[in-house]
C-alpha cells in the first residue's frame, strides 16, 4: 500500500471513530425504573447525561483528523500519540460510564425521587458499546499514525509559504507596474526568467 493511501485509510478510521462516539454520545444508554418508588418513575439516560467525556474527546479526535494532513514527521506522530489517548479515554469513559452506580448516580441527580424508592432496575442498551468502538477505531489510527506516519506526504506544496521575493524596488506599485507592462511578477522566484 503506498503511503498515501496508508494516510487515506487511517483517515477513514479516524473520522469513523470520532464520528461513532459522537453519534452515541446522544443515544439512550441507559434507563432507570423505580416500580416499587413512592412514585413509579423511569428516566432515560443518554451518553451525555453519564459524562461528557466521549463526546468532547470524540470533537478533539475530529481535530486530530485535521492535524493527519496538516503536519509532517515527528510532529504527525505526536498527532498520532495524541489520537490514541483520545481513543483509550473514550473507550474507558464508556466503560465506567454504564455501571450501575454511575447510572444511578447520574439519574439520582436528575431526580430526588429515586432515593425514596427502593431497588430500582437498571437496562442498559447497546449504545455505548457503538462508542467503545468508536475509542477503539481512534487508537488504531494513532497506532497506525505512530508507526507509520513520518513517511507519509505532506500537504502540497502550493500551500506551503515560500522563500520570500527579492525586494527590486522600494516603491510599492512596482509589481502592478509590471503587470501593466504584461510581464510576471512571479517568473523570477519560479526560476522562469
Amino acid at each position: 500500500m503506498t503511503p498515501g493511501r496508508e494516510r487515506g485509510l487511517t483517515a477513514l478510521l479516524c473520522a469513523v471513530g470520532a464520528g461513532l462516539a459522537l453519534l452515541a454520545a446522544g443515544r439512550t444508554w441507559a434507563t432507570v425504573r423505580a416500580e416499587d418508588a413512592i412514585t413509579p418513575l423511569s428516566r432515560t439516560l443518554t451518553g451525555g447525561d453519564l459524562g461528557g467525556a466521549p463526546s468532547a474527546l470524540g470533537w478533539a479526535g475530529l481535530a486530530g483528523l485535521a492535524a493527519l494532513f496538516a503536519t509532517r514527521g515527528r510532529v504527525r506522530v505526536g498527532v498520532g500519540v495524541l489520537l490514541g489517548l483520545f481513543g483509550a479515554g473514550i473507550a474507558y469513559a464508556s466503560v465506567v460510564a454504564v455501571r450501575r452506580s454511575a447510572v444511578l448516580s447520574a439519574a439520582g441527580d436528575q431526580t430526588g425521587l429515586l432515593r425514596l424508592g427502593a431497588q430500582p432496575d437498571v437496562d442498559v442498551s447497546l449504545w455505548w458499546t457503538v462508542s467503545l468502538a468508536g475509542g477503539v477505531l481512534l487508537i488504531v489510527a494513532g497506532a497506525l499514525t505512530v508507526a507509520r506516519g513520518a513517511r507519509w506526504p505532506g500537504m502540497s506544496a502550493r500551500y506551503e509559504r515560500s522563500a520570500p521575493r527579492a525586494v527590486v524596488d522600494d516603491d510599492p506599485s512596482a509589481m502592478w507596474k509590471s503587470l501593466d507592462r504584461g510581464e510576471d511578477p512571479t517568473a523570477q522566484r519560479n526560476g522562469r526568467a
